[in-house]
């Protein structure tokens, strides 16, 4: 049966220094999965770039740190096959912010209010075994989400519905390519709640958290 395992990490290398989440926690937990492929939150043409020029760091700093700086090595490393599951569209992305519509006030009330939100998130940083793996971070997150959604339908379907729709179905299409294997999907915490609903049907083994 194909093992499919789910690890949501911190983009920001301060955030993960300061809520011990480093990379070298990140690559035991790679290494103990022993993953044949990885799929990962990496544009598809951020890849076909890496994969010409090792310099090339992509869009607006896309891929995160943790590609660059872990990731792509790892996989040369122990000859793991990288699969890239992103999806955005550079051109319009930034014509969907979900607070542009507002007012200026509002939208500054709006804003602090996401912040709040992502204090929330930080907290749950101690539940569980690995930071931000857990179902309390995620019941945060899925409100939050839940909440933008409400704020600014149009702009949510766009940015995360759909986006973590291509995304699920890419790592999807991984696993039904590569029956029998073990396929790590490394994601932005935040998209782990999507990931564990996308896939737990599915005719696999699912593991989320890592432990």
């Amino acid at each position: 049966m194909t093992i499919v395992g789910v690890l949501g990490t911190i983009h920001n290398e301060s955030l993960r220094n300061q809520f011990n989440c480093s990379l070298d926690l990140y690559r035991d937990l790679v290494e103990e999965f022993k993953p044949e492929i990885i799929c990962g939150e990496v544009h598809p043409l951020s890849w076909n770039r890496y994969k010409k020029d090792k310099n090339d760091k992509g869009y607006w700093g896309e891929p995160a740190s943790e590609y660059w700086e872990l990731i792509f090595p790892l996989c040369e490393e122990k000859n793991i096959e990288f699969i890239p599951i992103d999806w955005f569209e550079l051109d319009v992305w930034n014509d969907f912010n979900p607070f542009d519509k507002f007012s200026e006030e509002k939208r500054k009330e709006l804003e602090s209010m996401d912040d709040e939100w992502f204090s929330r998130q930080m907290k749950t940083h101690s539940f569980g075994s690995i930071p931000f793996n857990s179902k309390e971070f995620d019941e945060v997150t899925k409100q939050k989400y839940e909440w933008l959604y409400q704020l600014n339908p149009e702009a949510q379907n766009f940015r995360w519905v759909v986006r973590n729709q291509i995304m699920i179905q890419r790592a999807r299409n991984a696993i039904k390519s590569n029956p029998d294997k073990r396929i790590l999907c490394i994601v932005g915490a935040d998209h782990s709640y999507l990931f564990k609903e996308g896939l737990i049907n599915d005719q696999i083994r699912l593991k989320y958290p890592l432990r």
